[in-house]
């Protein structure tokens, strides 16, 4: 797989799927209920933006879950 043609989500490389939006992909790996934290591309991307953000070939993306305890 190259960089051309997939993205990279936390690390790994997956195939690229035109029209997929970074909320469509949370909602696929289970993290869209969840209390996370999103990188794209070097910076965070808040909430708003994530329904209307293309996932593009070679995008970085990073999430960050948050994890409670003591």
């Amino acid at each position: 797989m190259t960089t051309t043609a997939a993205f990279w989500l936390n690390g790994t490389a997956h195939p690229h799927r035109p029209g997929l939006s970074v909320a469509e992909l949370l909602a696929e790996c289970g993290w869209h209920q969840k209390p996370v934290v999103i990188e794209y591309n070097g910076e965070i991307l808040h909430r708003p933006w994530w329904a209307t953000t293309p996932i593009q070939p070679g995008d970085k993306i990073e999430v960050v879950t948050i994890v409670g305890g003591g």
